[in-house]
């Protein structure tokens, strides 16, 4: 049986809710290791992704008060989501061919994780055989 998406994906992505502030959310993006925040709905559908990017031109750039922009406002929505019950191996296709680094996961409208290319790519590697040795008389002991 394949590995579904499921399977590989982390499944406690950064969310906020659509009418939290883009002040939260700013607060969030200043730690270095969170690049984007996933904005749901009261029922955890994704509205959308929103990143420092977004944060400045939106927000900042614009003039706007951060207090006062609710993230539903800005968020972005998603280029591209996948299927929980997708195959990992169609999950790391469709990373590849549209050159994705991480790609939110829903069931349903539901977000309930992230798939990230460079975890994949890990996961698939420790599938692989090991490679073997074509002159196993080569080994200098």
């Amino acid at each position: 049986m394949s590995e579904t998406v499921r399977e590989a994906m982390v499944t406690a992505p950064t969310m906020l809710l659509a009418t939290e502030s883009a002040q939260q959310a700013g607060l969030i993006l200043e730690n270095e290791d969170v690049r984007a925040v996933f904005v749901v709905d009261d029922g955890g559908g994704l509205v959308g992704v929103l990143t420092r990017k977004t944060l400045v031109r939106e927000v900042v750039a614009a003039g706007r008060d951060p207090r006062e922009v609710q993230l539903r406002e800005i968020a972005e929505p998603p280029v591209f989501t996948l299927d929980a019950e997708l195959s990992l191996e169609e999950g790391f296709r469709a990373l590849e061919e549209r050159d994705l680094e991480r790609v939110p996961v829903v069931e349903g409208a539901r977000l309930v994780g992230v798939l990230s290319r460079a975890v994949v790519q890990r996961r698939l590697a420790e599938d692989e055989p090991p490679e073997l040795d074509p002159d196993p008389g080569s080994l200098v002991l």
